[in-house]
């Protein structure tokens, strides 16, 4: 049997992390496997990639071979990774300090909004107040004259009899009921 550098998909639905690894070829790709070198995150932005690369040579030089996203994978790690793929484990505080800054960056964020917030339904409640000032001032007072009440004819309704129709009553079958024994 052949071996394969490959691939090996983790993580959950949407959200897929890849851990590269030695495993024969007939096995399923996330079945069995022989050795783990490294891993890949590409949903990461850098995506990032840490594999042992003196593992891969080892590997290499018993035959195995590699896949074609594994190739280009380890080829970019050789260079040190570029634009797309970062290398290397991302340092504890440098990752805390990343995501205390887009914390903060979410924050001023809402404060923003919240603050446009107030400010439009202050500009609001003033348009109105200004409205209402003005509303008063713009109307005189108009002296209502008395209206006279004429009276109105009504129409005499003619009753119209209804023919009522005999209804049949249907007998409802009920079902057997069985016997316990």
């Amino acid at each position: 049997m052949s071996v394969k550098i490959r691939l090996r998909r983790t993580g959950r639905k949407k959200m897929a992390h890849y851990r590269i690894v030695v495993a024969e070829s007939s096995f399923p790709r996330d079945g069995r496997f022989i050795e783990t070198l490294g891993y890949y995150k590409p949903m990461e932005n850098p995506a990032r990639l840490i594999l042992d690369l003196e593992k891969v040579d080892e590997w290499l030089a018993k035959g195995a071979v590699q896949s074609e996203t594994v190739r280009t994978l380890v080829n970019r790690a050789r260079k040190g990774g570029d634009a797309t793929v970062a290398m290397g484990e991302l340092d504890p505080k440098e990752a805390s300090n990343l995501k205390a800054t887009a914390l903060e960056e979410r924050r001023k964020k809402e404060r923003a909004k919240k603050a446009a917030e107030e400010a439009a339904a202050a500009l609001e409640a003033e348009e109105a107040k200004k409205a209402a000032e003005e509303a008063p001032v713009e109307e005189a007072p108009v002296e209502e004259a008395p209206v006279e009440e004429v009276p109105v004819e009504e129409a005499p309704v003619e009753e119209v009899p209804v023919e009522e129709v005999p209804v049949e009553e249907v007998p409802v079958e009920e079902a057997p009921v069985e016997e316990e024994k």
